[in-house]
């Protein structure tokens, strides 16, 4: 049947992929072997302990805990998991009154309940503290699971009653594999060469990838670099490399001009360059005391850009300084 034939054509089309794509089991999860085994024998068990999440955005934490939650629960298992993003509701109220309230609810054919709280790091001291009353208080029949970016975050008494499981990026095979899997299924024509600019980009965010191919699909055409890095604002790591060459070898007006492209011209964000610097400075065929004087440069503007400086003053700075240490 031709697309415009099909009346749900135009709908599925518009549907975003992360969703459409998002694991509905454990088993489908790509890239984090060893957590989906240790979670698949606490369900195998039915013995789930309170969870902990920690890692970069884009790694399967959120997917993670729904999957518990499906392959606990089955069809009925939005009856008997909460989520809520403390980033949005960050109150003590909402320890108080939400969590109780879904806690204390009666339910029938399950021994527990699974409250899921996504970016807990940014709950509040006293929030957390009642959260942690909370976690005593409904143990018997709640089940807390925790999301967070940074676990440093998280106070102790809550770690301690939490099983923490640690995600890393998603190595790039496992991006590489998902990204294959969901062009195929599209049918878009992807190029070796947009696959691994696509990777690049991601830097271990599945999210990122996959929202990274439906925006360029969208173009029309092949999935190629050029439409990858031009939809995903990524700068081409040679490029990068370039510019840090050039402030190496003491040219730092060439390499001031190539950052105002990347700036100005293409729109990348200061913190954008900065991360892709961090990633990809051992990859530039440096010498150990060059990579280590920029690996120093770069996070003393990272630092000062979080901390509100402006970008592109950081990062000529940055430049500025590598050129003058060049041309001693």
């Amino acid at each position: 049947m031709s697309e415009a034939a099909d009346p749900g054509a135009d709908e599925r089309g518009r549907e975003v992929w992360i969703e459409k794509y998002r694991p509905q089991s454990l088993a489908e999860m790509f890239g984090q072997g060893a957590i989906v085994d240790r979670l698949e024998s606490y369900i195998a068990k039915d013995d789930l302990p309170h969870l902990l999440f920690s890692g970069p955005a884009g790694v399967g934490k959120t997917t993670a805990a729904t999957c518990i939650a499906k392959e606990l629960y089955g069809e009925d298992w939005r009856e008997n998991f909460l989520e809520l993003n403390a980033s949005d509701q960050r109150g003590i109220d909402v320890v108080r009154d939400r969590i109780k309230n879904f806690a204390r609810s009666s339910f029938g054919g399950y021994n527990y309940r699974i409250i899921f709280l996504d970016e807990a790091d940014a709950l509040t001291s006293d929030a957390q503290s009642a959260l942690r009353r909370t976690m005593e208080q409904f143990s018997n029949n709640t089940r807390f699971v925790l999301s967070c970016n940074y676990s440093s975050q998280i106070i102790d008494p809550i770690q301690s009653r939490c099983a923490v499981f640690r995600f890393s990026p998603l190595d790039d095979e496992a991006v590489a594999d998902q990204v294959r899997a969901i062009a195929a299924e599209e049918d878009i024509e992807l190029t070796d060469d947009g696959l691994d600019a696509l990777v690049y980009a991601a830097g271990g965010d599945m999210r990122k990838a996959i929202n990274g191919l439906q925006a360029a699909s969208v173009m029309g055409g092949p999935v190629d670099e050029e439409a990858v890095y031009a939809i995903t604002s990524t700068a081409r790591p040679e490029v990068i490399q370039e510019m840090v060459d050039r402030a190496l070898e003491g040219d730092f007006t060439a390499a001031r001009s190539q950052l105002e492209v990347l700036l100005v011209e293409e729109g990348i964000a200061g913190g954008d360059i900065i991360d892709q610097l961090h990633r990809s400075v051992w990859e530039f065929g440096l010498d150990d005391r060059e990579a280590v004087r920029v690996m120093d440069r770069v996070g003393e503007a990272d630092y000062r850009i979080t901390a509100g400086a402006n970008e592109q003053v950081q990062l000529e700075a940055l430049l500025a300084s590598l050129a003058l240490e060049g041309e001693t």
